[in-house]
């Protein structure tokens, strides 16, 4: 790695072999640029790579590092970002209260932006933004930074952007199938990666048998595909799912409810190795957290090897009564003797990769099954079979039945905290 000067701009050698895709990423003369790939292809490496080379094209003027949230923008972007200016001694000032960066040798400033509120994107003129997954982030952020790209002292002005493909979204529409002008997209090739495939020969192959074949072809293979039509849960099949089960005493009951008056829901399954195993759907019209929990007491207890709860996270927020539906559960599991565990997050996961999960779960692109369904699970099986889209959205349609999405809620919850991978490229889970 060197360092030099020509006619004010310094230039830098930094270790960085770049992937045919991401080598026509950084020569692209776009003014608004892309690239799109599926997971493992390098896009955080080629996002990043675009910012320092930004940073030292527009000697001391400003650009934009985003992320669609602050612990995307936090744990991936940013963190990934300051790791390269490290490794490769490229020195520069940080202010952590304002989360904004200057290089030492040329002055550029880098502000780290969430872009969740992009009202608050409006004001200081830009030489240059980037954002990463542009497929979770709002049109009309991508929009106010576009009018942010104003600085007349800039050497190249540029913004530019890396995604997984999310199906016919307004990326796809702005960057590839109704291309604006000054707009250019590069595709990654599957499989692209000989960085990765060197240091983890079975990345591809693994996920075969944690994706279902519709989301393994968008997110390995970075296919467009059409994912919120017809069937939510496509991969259920009543021939191969639906089985006789019964309850083995020594393994921990895990319980996942769905919180809801009417019907109150919930479902009660065991893992057996990788494979979730739901036994029965406890449905209570105009009931009470409390008479639920009576229920599954009536059922299935005293149960010696335990319980895990599984559920909605809004549960933990308070009642009128003054208690949570999560404190409920715990009172009572503990009142009546049973040793419990509350597997609950901080937030719900997105619905889409809730979906991908439960999908995966039910027939991986391998072919391979791990969760089966009591036929008692009536209202479950029922749920895997109808619900569906609202036409021409991402949404869920909660409205045509209301007894539908209740208990599917419920085991998602399940299935996404026991069944994800992983399998990042940082080994991390990816959702």
């Amino acid at each position: 790695m060197g360092r030099s000067k020509v006619r004010g701009t310094v230039r830098i050698g930094i270790e960085y072999s770049p992937l045919p895709s991401q080598r026509r990423f950084h020569d692209s003369a776009a003014r608004f640029k892309g690239f799109s790939g599926p997971i493992g292809c390098g896009k955080s490496q080629a996002l990043c790579h675009e910012a320092i080379r930004m940073l030292f094209v527009n000697n001391g003027r400003l650009g934009l590092l985003g992320a669609p949230t602050y612990p995307m923008l936090r744990d991936a972007t940013q963190r990934t970002l300051l790791e390269l200016l490290e490794e490769n001694r490229l020195e520069f000032d940080s202010n952590k209260a304002e989360n904004f960066i200057v290089m030492k040798d040329t002055g550029s400033k880098l502000l780290f932006r969430s872009l969740d509120d992009f009202e608050r994107l409006r004001g200081t003129n830009l030489a240059w933004f980037g954002v990463d997954e542009l497929t979770y982030t709002p049109e009309q952020a991508w929009l106010r930074l576009e009018g942010r790209l104003r600085d007349p002292k800039a050497n190249q002005l540029c913004g530019f952007g890396v995604w997984t493909p999310k199906g016919f979204d307004w990326v796809y529409d702005r960057f590839i199938a109704n291309k604006v002008e000054g707009y250019e997209a590069i595709i990654a090739q599957p499989f692209e990666n000989r960085h990765l495939l060197d240091k983890v020969p079975d990345f591809y192959d693994r996920l075969k048998y944690s994706y279902d074949e519709r989301f393994y072809q968008q997110e390995v293979l970075g296919e467009y595909l059409n994912m919120t039509s017809g069937r939510v849960y496509y991969a259920f099949d009543r021939r191969k799912h639906v089985r006789d089960l019964e309850v083995d005493r020594s393994r921990p009951l895990l319980w996942a409810l769905d919180f809801n008056v009417n019907p109150m829901c919930s479902l009660v399954a065991q893992k057996v190795g990788d494979s979730v195993l739901v036994f029965d759907e406890i449905v209570l019209n105009r009931a009470s957290t409390n008479d639920a929990c009576k229920e599954f007491d009536r059922r299935f207890g005293p149960h010696s090897a335990g319980v895990d709860v599984y559920g909605d996270a809004s549960g933990a927020r308070m009642q009128t009564a003054g208690s949570t539906d999560y404190e409920i559960i715990s009172e009572f599991l503990r009142r009546n003797g049973y040793q419990y565990t509350m597997q609950v997050p901080a937030s719900n996961p997105a619905v889409r990769e809730r979906i991908a999960v439960v999908n995966a779960a039910l027939e991986s692109v391998a072919g391979r099954a791990r969760m089966f369904v009591s036929p008692k699970c009536r209202e479950l099986i029922k749920d895997f079979e109808q619900v569906g889209y609202q036409e021409n959205t991402a949404m869920i349609d909660k409205n045509s039945d209301p007894r539908r999405t209740h208990l599917s809620d419920a085991i998602g919850y399940l299935v996404w905290q026991e069944c994800r991978e992983p399998i990042g490229e940082r080994r991390e889970r990816l959702f």
